[in-house]
């Protein structure tokens, strides 16, 4: 499994979606506590859901475009 390199990009991934998601609370008018709570948690439950989701398609073996995680020669035979 390429792990280090899903690290990286988890690393990267956790705090931009946090942000995106406490500004969009914060600009609606929410308080600023409620902002980065909602932001902390929506970002984690986020960033799980799409790792697992990765885990599971590598795991079997489903070719995933947009990830490009398995070897070339597992590409070639297509899948979801």
């Amino acid at each position: 499994m390429p792990i280090k390199k899903w690290f990286f990009q988890y690393i990267i991934a956790l705090p931009l979606i946090f942000v995106l998601l406490s500004s969009v609370q914060y600009l609606k008018g929410r308080g600023l506590e409620y902002s980065i709570e909602f932001g902390v948690f929506w970002a984690l439950i986020t960033v799980s859901i799409v790792a697992i989701t990765r885990v599971y398609y590598y795991r079997k073996n489903i070719n995933c475009t947009v990830c490009n995680d398995l070897p070339n020669k597992n590409q070639k035979h297509g899948g979801g």
